[in-house]
């Protein structure tokens, strides 16, 4: 018997079908409110989204006009919490030292990670080891990372003690409580806990760079540093600009270890504006002047990472 026919069996087992429910079987359905159903799921995500991060935005800029102190009425006063802030040696200061742990830190974990990441690209036994160790400093706490590293800068601390153990004890000094030595303790930490980051990205990379490119380069005569500078770079450019830009964005808004290391001193000199609108805000009452402070952070922030972007973005490729 054919497929159209049905047959004995089926003709006593299964129920008839009706014309007009093979009719329905045969019509694809009409998308209907289940087509937007998806929205609907995620309709509670976009509002806290709206509300977390745009409208606390928005209500935090608008409070960078005001003298509020947190409590009470206010007065909106224009651009003069803004006059305040630059002529104010501190904040200045302090934006210098936000300045400069997020560019020399960028360009240090940058090179430290694609280093690794290059070093464990390779067939080694052990990388996958490797790679767990090194990128474990991103998964601990900022607060306890800094706290160690506090204790290993102290002045009887385990650097100190190391120095002079190897006769080199001209060079012991109190390294946190140092002006001249505080803000590199702090990029240390910092370093040291996001080169692993970097890594995985530069990895995520490298694993996309077709291994015949390289073999053909050093087949045509390419030493290593040629193979890298002129195959392996241009290729991983999309990781570099995503590992920089995030990088940028971290040490503009450094925080929790200034608080755990230095506190913002000695003196200031580890000040940034993270720490400027925590102290202004929180411990001095001055919201307003606070608010500003993380509004010009925030347009910082966004300056750099659109600055970046188009800095790094890649270029079409020439046919």
């Amino acid at each position: 018997m054919t497929g159209t026919v049905e047959s004995e069996t089926e003709l006593v087992v299964l129920p008839k079908k009706s014309g007009r429910r093979r009719a329905e079987a045969q019509q694809p359905r009409r998308p209907g409110l289940l087509k937007f159903g998806y929205w609907w799921w995620a309709l509670p995500g976009i509002v806290l989204v709206i509300a977390i991060h745009y409208v606390a935005t928005a209500v935090g800029g608008f409070f960078a006009f005001t003298d509020w102190s947190g409590i009470g009425d206010f007065n909106f006063i224009g651009l003069e919490n803004f006059v305040k802030i630059f002529q104010d040696p501190t904040k200045i200061g302090a934006l210098g030292n936000t300045l400069f742990l997020a560019f020399a830190s960028v360009v240090l974990s940058n090179i430290a990670g694609l280093a690794i990441a290059l070093g464990l690209n390779r067939g080694l036994k052990s990388r996958y080891v490797l790679r767990v160790l090194f990128f474990m400093p991103v998964v601990l706490s900022p607060l306890a990372v800094s706290y160690i590293w506090k204790f290993i800068f102290d002045y009887n601390g385990p650097l100190n003690a190391a120095l002079t153990a190897v006769g080199l004890g001209d060079f012991i000094k109190p390294w946190v409580a140092d002006p001249t030595w505080a803000i590199w303790t702090v990029l240390i930490v910092i370093v040291w806990q996001n080169t692993g980051f970097a890594m995985v990205i530069y990895m995520a990379g490298l694993a996309a760079v077709p291994v015949e490119i390289e073999e053909a380069a050093a087949i045509d005569g390419a030493n290593l540093w040629q193979r890298f500078w002129h195959v392996t770079l241009p290729s991983i450019r999309p990781a570099v600009a995503i590992a920089t830009t995030l990088g940028i964005v971290n040490g503009l808004r450094v925080f929790d270890q200034i608080m755990a290391l230095t506190a913002g001193g000695p003196a200031g000199a580890t000040e940034t504006l993270a720490t400027q609108v925590y102290k202004q805000s929180f411990s001095l009452g001055n919201f307003g002047y606070g608010a500003a402070l993380a509004l010009l952070l925030t347009l910082i922030i966004l300056a750099f990472a659109l600055v970046q972007q188009r800095v790094t973005n890649g270029r079409p490729e020439e046919s």
